[in-house]
């Protein structure tokens, strides 16, 4: 019933941003404009936003280096799947499903590996938010007077959210140097629990702290955080280039602005980021660089294509390879949740499909 409810809030979610998205917008007018972009800016584009997964291998090869060797090729296999399920199934399925594919293919700590995943979160609302402030500091060509009272609800929820991803950095920096402290505490505090579940709960927390060994080490951490300027970059020329050809005139560093509304966009939890990032870029272009509505809906939709399409596509190869249908990557994402619950952390469970390396996480 639970289940059912929150299909009914998401499916609702979606149409009244897809409502709000094409509110007076004249869909033969917008037709035109997507004929009308120029391709090479879209071309661009889908270069831009390939290269942002590339980076995003690399840089979650530096945050896992600590925890063991890992290849480029299972990195970037793992993170396109991982992000195609992100897009395709509900309740981001792909953030527990990424760090499961890796530990079986290199034989990590699964439950390690997913501790990563939540710092790179960490790290790309951080960089996100830098730019923003750049463009706010630096960059700004007078949008503010555009409308300033969204522009300063924009400011707000931007350095609330920097408050927050700071201070998740410094909890994370803390826990990352005491995993068998952590450990001990964790099993203290669950003494209500059966003894067996403490002790899973607190061996899954001294995990969970010792997949952020990157924290401890400078030269990996100095990795990802260098990483993650090109990769946001990269976003923001896929952004740009698109903007372009629909023949917006909005400056490279006005897309800082546009990201920072777009994070809130895709963080409303619609299948496929769909609805809110539409929104989130139309209000960006319409109220801030006074784009023609037409126009911004048409880039909107473009946009979310390059965004969205290919890399989906290319995550149902890699999940044909592998032997993986939809359902069962869902299935697959549901255990993992479960296990991590009861506090037995992610694991690999034995005889599993889809070109397994044959070892097994040390969970």
């Amino acid at each position: 019933m639970r289940a059912h409810a929150r299909t009914l809030v998401i499916l609702a979610c979606t149409v009244g941003l897809l409502a709000l998205f094409l509110r007076q917008t004249d869909l033969r007018a917008v037709l035109t404009e997507i004929a009308n972009a120029s391709p090479l800016p879209l071309l661009g584009a889908l270069v831009a936003t390939a290269l942002t997964y590339v980076i995003r291998a690399i840089r979650w090869q530096a945050m896992l280096q600590p925890i063991g060797p890992t290849r480029f090729s299972t990195a970037f296999r793992a993170t396109v799947i991982g992000f195609t399920a992100n897009f395709l199934l509900p309740a981001r399925a792909g953030e527990v499903l990424r760090p499961y594919l890796l530990a079986r293919r290199e034989g990590l700590s699964a439950t390690a590996a997913f501790a990563t995943i939540i710092l790179e979160r960490l790290l790309d609302l951080a960089t996100a938010l830098l730019l923003f402030a750049a463009f706010v500091l630096l960059f700004d060509p007078g949008v503010a007077r555009a409308d300033s009272a969204m522009y300063k609800a924009v400011q707000t929820g931007g350095l609330l959210a920097g408050v927050t991803s700071v201070v998740g950095l410094a909890v994370m920096f803390v826990l990352s140097g005491h995993p068998d402290w952590l450990g001990a505490t964790v099993q203290r505090v669950t003494v209500l629990l059966p003894e067996r579940m403490a002790h899973s709960v607190a061996r899954l927390a001294q995990t969970f702290a010792e997949g952020l060994a990157v924290l401890r080490r400078p030269r990996a951490l100095v990795v990802s955080l260098l990483l993650s300027l090109p990769l946001w970059l990269s976003i923001a020329s896929g952004i740009w280039l698109v903007s372009r050809a629909f023949h917006m005139t909005i400056p490279f560093t006005g897309t800082f602005l546009l990201i920072a509304l777009l994070v809130v966009g895709v963080a409303v939890p619609t299948p496929g980021a769909v609805g809110g990032f539409h929104y989130a870029y139309r209000v960006g272009t319409t109220v801030f660089f006074m784009a023609p509505s037409e126009q911004a809906v048409g880039a909107a939709i473009v946009l979310h294509a390059i965004s969205f399409v290919p890399v989906s596509l290319l995550g149902l190869v890699y999940m044909v390879q592998d032997g993986l249908s939809l359902t069962r990557v869902r299935s697959l994402a549901e255990s993992q949740r479960d296990a991590a619950r009861a506090g037995e952390g992610l694991h690999v469970a034995p005889g599993t499909p889809a070109g397994a390396s044959g070892k097994e996480s040390r969970s």
